[in-house]
C-alpha cells in the first residue's frame, strides 16, 4: 500500500487502527517528495527533520489516547502562511532567507489538530499570477502533464496534493488562487467565505479579497479540514462571529430537492467547448440525480475583471510598501540616500508582476484618479454582490466552468498578462462578493487534462456547497 496516496480520511482511520505510524506516513510522504518533486517543483522548502519530530510527537500523543481526524496527517503549506520556524518567501527574492517567527492562526489550529507540517509549496509571487511561473526560484509542472502550468497562484499545493507528495495542504484565494489550480491538477480546493477563516499571519495581496482553505483529494477531506480552520479569530477583525458546523454530517444531504443556479452569463462563447463539455455532463448528471436545475442572472458579471484588477491592485500597493528594505527582506547594497534605499531594494527584490500590480494600484489610487477609478470599483462591486443576493433566491448552489480551459502550456500566456487575467472571468466575481465556492474535478479532456467543476454558494453557505459537490463526487461522477 502506497500510504502517501491515502486521503487524509483514510489516513486517519489506518493511524487510529494502527495499521502505521504517523513517523511511517510521514516518511512516505518524505521519499515521494524526493522521487517526484524534482520534475514537479511543487516545494520551495521540505523540514523532513521538524516534519518526523512533529510525527513521532503525534504518535505518542495518539499512544496516550489522543485522537482526531488530523493527528499524526502530513499537510503542505503555500509559501505567504507562517509557520513557526520556516521560511516565509511568498516565493519572492525580496523576502528570501526570511524565517517565520510565529503561527499564523490557520497554522495554529492545525498545529493544535496534531497536523504536520512537511514543507512549503511554490506560487506566483505575492499570489499575483495564475499559473505559478510568476514564482522567484522556480516553476512548478502540472501532474497529468509536465509541459503543462498547474495553475495559480497556489500551483504549488495543488501539484503536491495531484502529484502524490501531500496528502493535503494549503492554499489562498484573492481572485481564484485555490479553485484555478485545483480545476487544472484535478483535486478540490475550497474557496471559504469572507470571514470565515482567519487571515492573522497570512501575508497580504488584497485584504478584502483574500481567503485561506483546504487543497485536498476529496470532498470529504476538504470538509475535515475547514472543521480545523474555520471560526472567529479575535486577531483578525474581518472574521465574523458566526456557528462553525458540523461540515462533516452535512455531506450526507444527496441532490435530490436542491436547486441548482446555472448563471448564463458563465456559459458563454470562448469558453473551451472540451471544458463546457464536462460541465453540462455533471450538471446533467445531478438533475438526473434529484437536483432541480434552474437559469439565474448575473448581469455584472461583464465588469468583474476590471473591477477586480483595481481593487485588489489597489490593496496590494498598501500592504506591499512596507517591503522597504528597511525592517526585513531583502536591502540594496551601500544606497547613496534613503530614495535610493526604498527603489532599488523593491526594484531588485520584487518580480515583474508584482511590479505591474503595485504601479497600477498606486496609479488607480492617486490624487485626481480615485473616485474615477477606485471609488467607480467599489461601486460596481457593490452590484456584484447584490447580484448574487438576488440570483441565490432562486437557488441553493450554482454550479460553472471554474476556468475557460483546461491547463495550457508552460510558457504560453507569459507575455500577455491580458489573457492571464481574463481566464480568472469564472473566479473572482465570489472574492468580490465575499462567497463560498469549491471546485471539484468533472471529467478530462481529450488529452487527458483535468476539467473543474465550480460549486458556489452564498456567504457562509460551505455547508450546502459541501453537499452539493460530495453528493456529485460520490453518487453521480463514481
Amino acid at each position: 500500500m502506497d500510504i502517501a496516496s491515502l486521503t487524509v480520511c483514510e489516513a486517519a482511520e489506518g493511524l487510529r487502527k494502527r495499521a502505521f505510524s504517523s513517523v511511517e506516513l510521514t516518511r512516505s510522504v518524505l521519499d515521494a517528495i524526493g522521487a517526484k518533486d524534482g520534475e514537479l517543483n511543487a516545494y520551495l522548502s521540505v523540514d523532513a527533520e521538524g516534519a518526523l519530530r512533529q510525527a513521532a510527537e503525534a504518535d505518542a500523543a495518539r499512544a496516550a489516547g489522543a485522537d482526531g481526524a488530523l493527528l499524526g496527517v502530513p499537510v503542505a503549506v503555500k509559501d505567504l502562511i507562517n509557520v513557526d520556524g520556516q521560511p516565509c518567501t511568498c516565493a519572492s527574492k525580496i523576502l528570501e532567507g526570511y524565517t517565520s517567527a510565529y503561527d499564523a492562526t490557520v497554522s495554529a489550529r492545525l498545529r493544535a489538530a496534531g497536523a504536520v507540517f512537511a514543507g512549503r509549496t511554490n506560487m506566483d509571487e505575492f499570489a499575483m499570477g495564475s499559473s505559478t511561473e510568476g514564482s522567484a526560484f522556480k516553476v512548478t509542472r502540472n501532474p497529468h502533464d509536465v509541459t503543462r502550468v498547474p495553475g495559480g497562484s497556489s500551483g504549488g499545493s495543488a501539484a503536491a496534493v495531484a502529484g502524490g507528495e501531500a496528502l493535503a495542504a494549503l492554499g489562498t484565494d484573492t481572485g481564484g488562487s485555490i479553485r484555478q489550480p485545483a480545476a487544472f491538477c484535478g483535486c478540490v480546493g475550497l474557496k471559504p467565505s469572507y470571514g470565515r477563516v482567519s487571515r492573522y499571519g497570512v501575508t497580504a495581496y488584497a485584504s478584502s479579497l483574500d481567503q485561506v482553505g483546504p487543497m485536498t483529494r476529496t470532498v470529504e477531506d476538504a470538509a475535515v479540514l475547514l472543521q480545523a480552520l474555520a471560526g472567529r479569530d479575535p486577531r483578525d477583525g474581518t472574521t465574523l462571529d458566526v456557528p462553525v458546523p458540523d461540515y462533516r454530517a452535512a455531506l450526507k444531504g444527496g441532490l435530490k430537492g436542491l436547486r441548482i443556479g446555472l448563471p448564463k452569463e458563465y456559459y458563454i462563447e470562448g469558453t473551451d467547448p472540451e471544458v463546457m463539455a464536462c460541465v453540462r455532463r455533471a450538471v446533467d448528471a445531478c438533475a438526473a440525480a434529484g437536483a432541480e436545475v434552474v437559469e439565474v442572472s448575473l448581469p455584472h458579471t461583464e465588469y468583474a475583471i476590471a473591477v477586480y484588477y483595481i481593487v485588489a491592485t489597489a490593496e496590494a500597493s498598501a500592504n506591499l510598501a512596507r517591503f522597504d528594505g528597511v525592517r526585513y527582506g531583502h536591502r540594496t547594497a551601500s544606497p547613496e540616500s534613503v530614495f535610493e534605499l526604498y527603489a532599488k531594494s523593491r526594484a531588485e527584490g520584487f518580480g515583474t508582476e508584482v511590479k505591474r500590480r503595485i504601479i497600477l494600484g498606486t496609479y488607480v489610487l492617486s490624487s485626481g484618479y480615485y473616485d474615477a477609478y477606485y471609488g467607480r470599483a467599489q461601486k460596481v462591486r457593490t452590484l456584484i454582490r447584490r447580484d448574487y443576493a438576488e440570483a441565490f433566491k432562486r437557488c441553493d448552489v450554482m454550479m460553472t466552468p471554474v476556468a475557460p480551459t483546461a491547463a495550457y502550456r508552460i510558457g504560453e500566456a507569459c507575455d500577455d498578462p491580458l489573457k492571464m487575467y481574463l481566464g480568472d472571468i469564472f473566479t473572482v466575481p465570489a472574492n468580490l462578493a465575499g462567497l463560498c465556492g469549491l471546485s471539484v474535478p468533472c471529467g478530462r479532456t481529450a488529452a487527458g487534462l483535468p476539467v473543474g467543476l465550480q460549486v458556489l454558494g452564498p456567504a457562509f453557505g460551505e455547508e450546502t456547497v459541501l453537499r452539493a459537490a460530495y453528493a456529485y463526487e460520490r453518487e453521480v461522477r463514481s
